[in-house]
């Protein structure tokens, strides 16, 4: 397992086996299974509640990324996080990840007290997002996707996802590295589900190994997706299960970070393997 430094902050320590969980937290009206919360009192209170089932780590997003969602704007974004992220960066927690292209919101989210950056553009949504980071010392999560949130799942189509995927993560990782990013701050997330049809998730799955040759934590997110959903024929919500199991999969694979929206199934899957399989607990949650 490879460190992932956030800000000063051990988010992911090689010496501790357990993968570590990060809670998600939208702050949305129309994100894919939890749209709805956008009050600044539920989604703290939601927080919370995650952090008791075990997160290690909470991913606060004000702007939906589900297939075919629109952008919102920075005022609307800032609107949806700047409280959640005042209320919680005050509290003895886990570490704050915001989820988020916009460099402006990082910005003002990293100075309240943020230490992530949660990047479905891999840097490459907007031209001052790579400075904001580097410049705060913020860890950060370069995701793969395919088009873009509006269009990711029209046609997904390449010759070799794998190698793909791996080709553009070492890209990224490497520009971010010339832009004053340290790789220790980086973490990478293959992307599942966007702009990938069944296969290629599961291909990605099958391959996650492969990922740790890049040198950087690998992040995994399955949670309660649409392939799951096939597989299992299940609504959105009733995927706890099914996203619990491909995570500890993942996991198992070399996965450092498992995304849940499940925190409380993903914790007793991790305990449940541990105890098989020799992971050992950790005795402070990241950060400490």
């Amino acid at each position: 397992m490879t460190e992932w430094k956030a800000r000063g902050r051990t988010i992911v320590d090689p010496g501790c086996a357990p993968p570590r969980i990060m809670g998600i937290v939208n702050v949305t009206p129309d994100s894919f299974s939890d749209g709805g919360r956008t009050s600044a009192e539920a989604a703290v209170q939601h927080a919370r509640e995650l952090i008791a089932e075990g997160a290690d780590i909470l991913d606060l997003g004000g702007e939906s990324t589900r297939p075919g969602s629109l952008p919102v704007t920075l005022d609307e974004e800032l609107h949806r996080l700047v409280p959640v992220v005042e209320r919680l960066a005050d509290e003895e927690g886990p570490p704050l990840s915001i989820d988020t292209s916009k460099a402006e919101v990082a910005r003002r989210l990293l100075a309240l007290g943020a230490v992530v950056v949660n990047d479905v553009t891999a840097l490459r949504g907007d031209p001052d997002m790579a400075g904001v980071v580097a410049e705060a010392g913020a860890g950060v999560v370069l995701m793969h996707m395919q088009g873009d949130p509006r269009t990711m799942q029209d046609d997904p189509r390449y010759d070799d996802v794998i190698g793909e995927v791996l080709a553009f993560l070492e890209e990224r990782i490497a520009w971010s590295e010339a832009r004053g990013i340290p790789r220790a701050n980086i973490a990478v997330d293959p992307g599942i589900g966007f702009g990938k049809s069944f296969e290629h998730n599961l291909d990605l799955l099958r391959n996650l190994g492969r990922f740790a040759s890049l040198g950087c934590a690998v992040v995994v997110g399955t949670s309660r997706k649409g392939f799951l959903g096939r597989i299992t024929g299940r609504a959105v919500r009733e995927r706890a299960v099914a996203s619990a199991v491909s995570s500890l999969a993942a996991c198992a694979a070399g996965a450092a970070v498992a995304r849940v929206h499940d925190v409380a199934a993903m914790a007793d899957a991790i305990r449940v393997w541990g105890a098989v399989r020799g992971w050992s607990a950790c005795d402070e949650r990241a950060g400490g």
